[in-house]
């Protein structure tokens, strides 16, 4: 059941941030991997980021691999106090463009290195360890060891707060019992929902959660649903899913991704559209239609 939380800011770590950030991922070449085609374009994207008010920025070094980071600290750098830049580790790119597990805690360690080199900073602010059992579904496995050496780094000062992506409830509280975790990024949206207890958990906790693939999944019949909402609303499909996202919870932390300065208008307009309760009520359907 949605419940409505469209509030403009939420707490990640000792930051508030507003609850639409900005994903970089689709900064990258075809498939995240290589340059853009244009990276002044996309430089130019990143500053109207910013200017719009987006106080959170979603990275990693991985995508690319080493072009993303590498555009933000040209279009952006020297960083204003108020942007959020959020990284992630546990992965590398084979020559193929292929995800490849790379979280062993020696491996993460010289990930971090490696997004402080490429984003100019002394300390990365918060660090997603993106958990890489099953690439794209939560499944159970020890963190421990992983868990232990970012928190040696938080101690040393190069890490500020800690994430959790691709992550199982059991995962999180073993990781909380060792480090603060103040975010978790996970598989989620109108047709995928498994998370729902999951999330209001972590509300009640005070931890931020942040959905990837928000449009990921659809079937033709449930986005005939989303489309038909959102025609009769006035706006994209896109925008009602983001909206939907926004009135599950307050705890929900947006980072749609876009190389388009238009679409980044579309998604940021998103932010302040209310669904009424009927139209939830359908949306809320599309699930049981997925099960």
């Amino acid at each position: 059941m949605s419940t409505s939380g469209n509030t403009n800011t939420y707490t990640l770590g000792t930051r508030s941030v507003r609850r639409l950030g900005y994903g970089a991922m689709q900064l990258a070449g075809p498939g995240v991997f290589g340059p853009p085609k244009d990276p002044a374009a996309a430089q130019d994207v990143l500053r109207a980021v910013v200017e719009s008010g987006i106080d959170h920025i979603d990275t990693a070094d991985i995508y690319g691999p080493h072009v993303t980071n590498r555009l933000i600290h040209a279009a952006l750098a020297p960083y204003a106090d108020d942007l959020t830049i959020v990284t992630k580790v546990g992965a590398r790119r084979g020559v193929d463009a292929s995800w490849i597990p790379a979280f062993a805690p020696e491996e993460l360690v010289a990930q971090i290195y490696q997004n402080l080199g490429s984003l100019g900073l002394g300390q990365l602010e918060v660090v997603n360890v993106r958990l890489m059992f099953d690439p794209f579904t939560p499944t159970e496995g020890p963190i421990e060891a992983q868990v232990e050496a970012l928190a040696k780094l938080r101690e040393q000062g190069l890490i500020r707060h800690i994430g959790l992506s691709n992550a199982t409830a059991a995962q999180i509280a073993a990781a909380r019992r060792i480090v603060p975790i103040v975010c978790v990024q996970n598989f989620y949206n109108l047709a995928h929902r498994d998370d729902d207890a999951l999330i209001d958990a972590l509300a009640a906790d005070g931890i931020a959660y942040v959905p990837f693939f928000p449009l990921g999944g659809f079937s033709p019949l449930q986005s005939s649903t989303l489309t038909s909402v959102a025609a009769e609303l006035g706006a994209t499909p896109m925008q009602v899913a983001i909206a939907w996202l926004l009135q599950r919870s307050p705890n929900i932390l947006l980072i749609p991704g876009t190389s388009s300065l238009a679409h980044l208008k579309e998604n940021i307009a998103a932010s302040g559209l209310e669904l009424p309760a009927d139209a939830i009520a359908r949306l809320d359907g599309i699930a049981a239609q997925a099960a």
